[in-house]
């Protein structure tokens, strides 16, 4: 199992410390990269300005609820773009809402997971993600 790269698209400091926690404490990661606004999102992604030397993420998790451009703008951009729809798409979010849960697969995201509200249950979700997305699928390999 090769360690992989992930993106956390964030602007909630307390999630953004308890889901980098988890994922360190996985331990099947790599390097997690944190950007807190849609924009900054796009902009790592493209390789633009101080993300000029970023290598692409091997996966994505994409909170809906931000600011600047949110969470279902970036969603599309990145599924539209040939060089980034191959990356898998975990969207986080408080939200539970029916809209947001079509929006969201409609976009083509991967999967939709409703952030947990302790830190013991960000550990089991940690757990989840790399049980599966690093040990039971194949993914592509980044070019």
């Amino acid at each position: 199992m090769k360690p992989i790269d992930v993106l956390l698209v964030e602007d909630n400091e307390g999630d953004i410390v308890l889901i980098s926690e988890a994922l360190k404490e996985g331990n099947f990661v790599e390097k997690v990269s944190v950007v807190k606004d849609g924009w900054e999102a796009l902009n790592y992604l493209a390789k633009k300005e101080k993300y000029s030397a970023e290598t692409t993420p091997d996966l994505i998790l994409l909170d809906i609820n931000l600011p600047k451009l949110n969470g279902h703008e970036v969603l599309k951009q990145i599924k539209a773009d040939e060089f980034l729809r191959h990356i898998p798409v975990i969207i986080l979010s408080t939200s539970s809402s029916q809209d947001d849960i079509s929006s969201c697969y409609r976009n083509f995201a991967n999967c939709f997971i409703s952030k947990p509200v302790n830190a013991g249950d960000y550990l089991r979700l940690v757990s989840s993600i790399k049980e599966f997305w690093s040990s039971t699928v194949q993914l592509p390999q980044t070019p």
